[in-house]
């Protein structure tokens, strides 16, 4: 599934976030939204997730706009897991995974044979087989953050957005989701679509990584294209030296505050 964002602007009542955006999102590829806090990243994935209404520009996959296409057609196809979610700690988590098969329910939305098999799937792949009767609230950070995660596989999308998957982890833990995810785009030929502040996590694991500064799309490329000290300079306003590891994929070190000229003159 190949994702198009065409001359999209998007804000919150008056207040423009992005302006003119474009963004092609290959199919089968991980892209990771990068930029500083407050410049449009989660508003673009909720533009394309349908929560929340452009003010003009398109969104479309394999060609057709997203907000044209009817709701259950296009939650068997694209599934969004928002930055904040929430469900009764009461509720056990195969009960939660289960709740990302109602686009394909018909009749009484009761669940099927098959869609019992899609759960005990999804649970198998995200490695919670031996949690599925665990209440939500007695788990740990990455246990849930996975559950959430096998849930919204349970539509069984081609698109996969994701908005900080690895926030409030520990280190540990954020590998976990970051592995899984790109374990899944290469066993299932999942198309990501996601928010990480991590630059070295993003590095890791993705294909493509686009920035995002004064709402607009600064810079799209490769991690090796992306992850040099004057584009880091410019979008984050850092100094960083830039190392390759034995797998070849950049990191970044930081070393300090890039100074304002502005400031030098003062």
């Amino acid at each position: 599934m190949k994702l198009e964002v065409q001359e999209l602007r998007a804000g919150y009542g008056a207040k423009l976030v992005l302006d003119g955006v474009g963004l092609t999102v290959p199919e089968g590829s991980i892209v990771t939204l990068l930029g500083p806090n407050g410049c449009g990243k989660s508003t673009l994935l909720k533009v394309i997730g349908r929560l929340l209404k452009p003010k003009s520009g398109n969104v479309l996959l394999d060609g057709k706009a997203v907000h044209a296409c009817d709701t259950a057609a296009l939650a068997r196809r694209m599934a969004i897991l928002p930055q904040l979610h929430h469900a009764s700690g009461e509720i056990t988590v195969n009960e939660l995974v289960g709740f990302g098969r109602f686009p394909h329910r018909t009749g009484l939305g009761v669940m099927n044979a098959h869609d019992r098999e899609v759960v005990a799937e999804v649970l198998r792949m995200t490695r919670l087989t031996e949690l599925r009767n665990r209440r939500i609230a007695t788990l740990s950070g990455g246990e849930r953050q996975r559950a959430w995660i096998a849930m919204t596989l349970a539509q069984q999308p081609q698109l996969l957005l994701l908005d900080e998957p690895t926030t409030f982890l520990d280190i540990r833990c954020q590998f976990e989701i970051i592995e899984l995810v790109r374990d899944l785009n290469r066993r299932l030929g999942l198309t990501v679509l996601m928010v990480l502040h991590d630059l070295n996590l993003a590095a890791r694991c993705s294909d493509r990584l686009v920035t995002l500064k004064d709402r607009k799309v600064r810079h799209a490329g490769t991690p090796q294209e992306i992850l040099r000290p004057e584009i880091l300079r410019e979008i984050f306003e850092i100094e960083a030296e830039i190392t390759t590891g034995k797998d070849g994929v950049p990191y970044f070190i930081p070393t300090g505050t890039a100074r304002n000229p502005q400031e030098d003159r003062q």
